[in-house]
């Protein structure tokens, strides 16, 4: 079961990260669209072992290879999605699984049909330059910085109550981890994005297993409310540092929500 699951989970992120580093707009939306997809089959590939009293860990065995252009990238993916198909469950959850995949499969054949799509790939050239804005390089290490830190953190907490969430039947605490998983996947899918843009975009470091093993709920909650106030002082300390206001006001953005991540977490006090 749980090589199932970890192929689904690192075919999530191959997805997820794909739709990162392709700048053409229709094909990263599609992209990230499949990308929540495979998502929720990890969650009801979750529900399945448990109901069978089994379980999964989030182990993951895999690299994010520089790519130079899009085929390079998509290619790649066709590979990762057509030799996952072996691992599903021969079920209607398998049967399901398998026929979006199709869909995804299809979707990429229809791109690599079309050479104009073959788009020059920067999301790994490591040049830290914010588009046209004239950021200082002490601006520019202050968003590295933030942008390594932060999609770690997302990609943690999406996890972390992902596992929690399935193991709970406290209807509360259901909505509100759910709340927070999808607060922090538009926070991870907008980092991950701006890693792309500067050029660095990485996969975040696995997670260990006591990360999402949760003994005493009430401490894990009190920690990730204090882990959410240092990410305000970030987000307040980067808005104050960066002398652009466009990104100074998506951190404020950033800001506000996370307050309001605390809020949802004292639900579960």
């Amino acid at each position: 079961m749980n090589k199932r699951y970890q192929k689904k989970h690192e075919l999530w992120l191959a997805v997820l990260f794909a739709s990162f580093a392709i700048n053409d707009e229709t094909i990263k939306s599609r992209l990230y669209d499949f990308s929540q997809i495979a998502f929720r089959h990890m969650k009801w590939l979750g529900e399945e072992a448990l109901e069978k009293g089994e379980d999964y860990n989030y182990d993951r065995d895999m690299l994010l290879y520089k790519r130079n252009s899009i085929f390079e990238i998509i290619e790649s993916l066709k590979e990762q999605i057509e030799e996952t198909q072996q691992f599903y469950p021969q079920n209607i959850l398998g049967r399901r699984i398998k026929t979006d995949d199709a869909y995804l499969l299809e979707y990429i054949s229809q791109i690599l049909k079309d050479e104009k799509n073959n788009q020059e790939v920067t999301a790994f050239n490591m040049q830290r330059k914010w588009g046209d804005k004239n950021l200082s390089q002490e601006q520019i290490d202050a968003l590295t910085l933030f942008l390594f830190e932060e999609s770690y953190k997302e990609y943690e907490l999406i996890l972390v109550y992902a596992y929690m969430q399935a193991r709970t039947r406290n209807v509360l605490h259901f909505n509100v981890f759910q709340d927070l998983v999808d607060e922090s996947h538009f926070h991870l899918k907008s980092f991950g994005n701006m890693m792309a843009k500067l050029g660095i975009l990485a996969l975040p470091r696995e997670l260990h297993t006591m990360t999402y093993i949760v003994k005493d709920l009430e401490q894990f909650v009190k920690d990730g409310i204090a882990e959410e106030e240092a990410a305000k002082v970030m987000c307040k300390e980067l808005s104050d540092a960066i002398k652009d206001e466009e990104l100074s006001k998506f951190f404020d953005f950033i800001n506000y929500q996370e307050s309001y991540h605390i809020e949802l977490m004292k639900k579960l006090l």
